[in-house]
């Protein structure tokens, strides 16, 4: 059996401090694979290290399915009790080959990166990294968060772009009213709202509110694959059942998701879109590159001190060191094929 893990650094979620990190290698055009019915992909939980330890709930990579679009990581956290788990501290690690986009529902991080910025991720807030051939950046939950709640994504970047240099961006996007609910457009085109957060691939990135018993119907782009993680509730994506913590995925051909919220309370969604990245990736740690090499030579480059990842000033401690590579060479993994026994997977 397969196993696709790619784990968590102690305190934090967009970093990996286990001594044996998998890898991954994803993407490929597989349209004719992919099936038009709602595919369910449950979450795994994920401990984050320590006595105490924060844990998050992963759906992105699985078995079952390792990119939507250019999303190639999806962790879902909270709400987490900081007084039980001390909450969140990342220390300095680094990054290549992606977009990092955090979305929080509650609570409050402090970033700082080797870029200089010094920013805070809020609720209803897009914090957005780009560290193409090599940026740095610690993450720390602040004093007065009592309770840490949201998502944290990773985005890969295309061959053509994939050394960008680094940058940093934050938005704050307008609640666009919807016929029976809200949504927030952090990335991409939504209900005649558009974000100006600039991408190296089409994205869609949203948080939906759905009223009580209301059905939301969203027309989409018909090109785009898209992934609906429930936050709360209990709601319903072209017909398929999804309860929290589930995503429900939807192949290329829909021009229009409907959602349903069957339950007594709004339901909570982050919706997530693109077209169907056709570039193989590996991921490892927290690097993504295209061949065994290209890792080897980020790790090398982070254990080396290099100016490659430059520096973050201001976190009082030291940065994490990387772990140790497989004796073996990085190997390609693709998605599998839908199994026979049906739409939910895991």
């Amino acid at each position: 059996m397969l196993k696709v893990e790619l784990l968590v650094a102690e305190g934090g979620t967009v970093s990996n401090a286990e001594a044996r990190p998998a890898e991954l290698r994803c993407g490929g055009r597989s349209d004719g694979d992919r099936p038009r019915a709602v595919e369910v992909l449950t979450s795994r939980s994920v401990p984050l290290g320590g006595p105490r330890a924060m844990t998050v709930r992963r759906t992105l990579p699985q078995r079952a399915r390792t990119l939507i679009g250019a999303w190639c990581f999806a962790d879902h956290y909270g709400p987490d009790d900081v007084a039980e788990t001390g909450g969140m501290d990342v220390a300095p690690h680094p990054h290549t080959g992606l977009q990092t986009v955090s979305w929080l529902f509650t609570g409050e991080i402090e970033h700082r990166d080797s870029l200089g910025s010094h920013a805070l991720v809020r609720p209803g807030e897009l914090n957005l990294m780009t560290g193409g051939w090599g940026i740095s950046h610690s993450e720390v939950s602040t004093p007065g968060t009592t309770v840490l709640h949201g998502v944290q994504l990773w985005v890969a970047l295309p061959e053509e772009h994939r050394h960008a240099e680094r940058d940093f961006q934050h938005y704050v996007p307008t609640p666009v009213p919807l016929d029976g609910g809200t949504a927030r457009i952090f990335l991409g085109t939504l209900a005649g709202d558009a974000s100006p957060v600039r991408t190296f691939t089409p994205l869609l990135g949203a948080e939906l509110s759905v009223a009580a018993g209301a059905t939301v119907t969203l027309d989409v782009d018909v090109h785009f694959e898209h992934g609906l993680l429930v936050d709360t509730g209990h709601v319903r994506l072209n017909g398929t059942a999804l309860e929290p913590t589930e995503l429900g995925y939807a192949a290329p051909g829909h021009e229009a998701l409907t959602l349903v919220n069957e339950g007594p309370e709004p339901a909570r969604l982050v919706l997530l879109g693109g077209p169907p990245f056709e570039e193989e990736i590996i991921m490892w740690w927290n690097f993504i590159g295209r061949t065994h090499e290209d890792i080897v030579r980020a790790r090398e480059a982070w254990q080396n001190g290099s100016d490659r990842f430059g520096r973050v000033e201001g976190y009082p401690g030291d940065r994490l060191p990387a772990p140790a590579l497989p004796h073996s060479t990085l190997t390609p993994r693709k998605n599998p094929a839908r199994p026979a026994g049906g739409p939910r997977l895991s």
